[in-house]
């Protein structure tokens, strides 16, 4: 039979909880609700709900220089999380099942990458970049972030691959499978939560990078997320309201990434808590 100290123990991590959801909650209501304020509703009270609903904002925010925008942070976050993933995979996948000379060596350079500060790279990434023509260009923009999300994700993904039991990939060998076959039928399927657990970390790390965007794109043709909104900034400076809708149409796709996410993010970050 529960106890009242039960229930008072329940009622206190109830309320606890939600204090939480509260204060990290927080921001996006500030956003959203003041998105549809105009500016002078914005300065009468900055706390207040929306006198009335206004549409300007999106209006202002949703124009063809701002979608641009939005759809290269698109372009160039999708083609660096697919690298990442399907490198790193690899990568990690023969850290975990394979033996060969110098492999804990190997391990440990790759790991140490997570050490390098970005900002240290930044001239090295300019130079290069410069001289292979790939400045100022997506493509270009790509391969600083996947060479920086790659330590991270083979650090991650290898521990996963590493809890896979032998048995099952030696059955899966002993009916003929090849080790590629293991690879893509047996060790990936089963590695779901720790594969979403890089996705969302890499694009939220991708989508939300300013200063490598900053320094290697100039036109405004090819400026991500990041910097229209610094622009748009610049540009409506007076109008704050735009500018909060400008930051809250900014962050939906990380948030919907990570609602539709969570299951296997919050898997992935419990997965060998518990032995038995």
């Amino acid at each position: 039979m529960k106890t009242v100290k039960h229930y008072l123990t329940k009622g206190v991590l109830y309320f606890c909880c939600f204090i939480v959801l509260i204060i990290t909650g927080f921001p996006f209501i500030f956003l959203l609700t003041n998105s549809f304020k105009d500016m002078a509703d914005y300065l009468q009270g900055v706390w207040d709900l929306p006198s009335k609903f206004f549409l300007g904002n999106y209006q202002a925010v949703l124009q063809p220089d701002f979608l641009r925008y939005f759809l290269n942070s698109v372009i160039v976050a999708g083609i660096s999380v697919f690298v990442i993933v399907l490198v790193s995979s690899m990568i990690s996948f023969a850290f975990a099942k394979m033996q060969f000379r110098g492999q804990n060596l190997l391990y440990f350079v790759i790991i140490a990458g997570m050490m390098i500060p970005v900002h240290t790279t930044l001239i090295p990434t300019f130079t290069l970049l410069s001289s292979l023509g790939l400045r100022d260009s997506l493509v270009g923009l790509c391969g600083p972030y996947i060479s920086y999300n790659i330590p991270i994700s083979v650090f991650i993904l290898t521990q996963f691959f590493r809890e896979i039991p032998k048995e099952v990939e030696e059955a899966a060998i002993i009916d003929g499978c090849s080790t590629f076959q293991v690879f893509r039928k047996i060790t990936m399927p089963l590695s779901s939560a720790g594969l979403s657990t890089v996705v969302v970390y890499t694009f939220l790390n991708i989508w939300n990078e300013f200063i490598n965007a900053n320094i290697l794109i100039d036109s405004a043709a090819k400026k991500t997320l990041p910097l229209g909104i610094r622009d748009f900034y610049g540009f409506e400076t007076v109008n704050i309201p735009a500018v909060l809708t400008a930051i809250l149409v900014g962050s939906l796709p990380v948030i919907i990434l990570y609602f539709c996410a969570q299951e296997k993010v919050i898997n992935g970050l419990t997965q060998g808590a518990v032995k038995g």
